[in-house]
C-alpha cells in the first residue's frame, strides 16, 4: 500500500504564492461567519508566514515577527486591525474590505472598498 503525502509540506508550497496566500487567508476569515477561533487563525497566519516571510527572513527576525504575530493576536480593540495590517505588510499581503457577494460564487460585483496598512 502506498504511503500517503504529508499534507502540511504540500500546503507550504501552495501558500507560496501570495495569490494563494491572501486566498487561504480571506477563506478561513469567512469560513466561521464571525465565529473564527483564535487558534485557527493563528494556525493559518503562521502557515502563511512559513511560506512567504520565514525564507526571506533572518532566524532572529523571524522569530520576531512570529513574536509579533502572538502580542497582535492578545490584544483588543482597533489597534489590533493595524497591527495585524502591518504584520501582513511585511509578507506582501494587505487587509482589505470588500462587498460581501452573498452566496453568489465568482461575483463580478465583489468591489473592493479599503485597503488597510498598503501605503
Amino acid at each position: 500500500m502506498p504511503k500517503s503525502v504529508p499534507y502540511h509540506p504540500l500546503k507550504i508550497k501552495s501558500l507560496k504564492d501570495p495569490n494563494f496566500s491572501a486566498a487561504y487567508l480571506t477563506e478561513i476569515f469567512e469560513e466561521e461567519e464571525g465565529d473564527l477561533e483564535l487558534k485557527i487563525m493563528r494556525k493559518a497566519l503562521r502557515d502563511v508566514f512559513e511560506a512567504l516571510g520565514e525564507p526571506s527572513m533572518s532566524a532572529d527576525d523571524a522569530k520576531l515577527h512570529l513574536e509579533k504575530l502572538n502580542i497582535l493576536l492578545s490584544g483588543d480593540g482597533i489597534a489590533t486591525i493595524y497591527a495585524l495590517a502591518s504584520w501582513l505588510k511585511v509578507l506582501g499581503l494587505k487587509l482589505t474590505v470588500a462587498v460581501d457577494a452573498g452566496d453568489e460564487e465568482n461575483s463580478a460585483n465583489v468591489a473592493e472598498l479599503a485597503q488597510v496598512g498598503n501605503v
